[in-house]
């Protein structure tokens, strides 16, 4: 399993609207062959932080999505509204318990 974790800061009145953006392409980015989860989220710890966590069947898939228009889409969006560049951790995972 694949698995990237993507967080970056916004100004606290662009929160709403980069979840809002992350949220428009859940359904299209979970639907992308080898998409085992994408989720937004909020750090309810600082006022500026926003990410999403991404699982996929292989680092090949996830190479698929960062190529698609729908990540192209969602960075013309974000990125003008981001403080500084995202941070993405990107981890090649075994699971060994649900």
């Amino acid at each position: 399993m694949f698995i990237a974790h993507v967080t970056f800061c916004v100004a606290p009145e662009n929160r709403k609207l980069a979840i809002e953006a992350l949220r428009t392409e859940v359904e299209v980015v979970r639907a992308m062959k080898g998409c085992v989860a994408f989720i937004p989220f909020v750090d309810p710890t600082d006022a500026q932080a926003v990410g999403v966590m991404h699982e996929w069947d292989s680092s090949d898939t996830f190479a698929n999505y960062i190529s698609s228009s729908s990540f192209t889409s969602l960075g013309q969006k974000l990125r003008p509204i981001m403080l500084s560049p995202p941070i993405s951790k990107r981890f090649d995972a075994t699971l060994i318990g649900t």
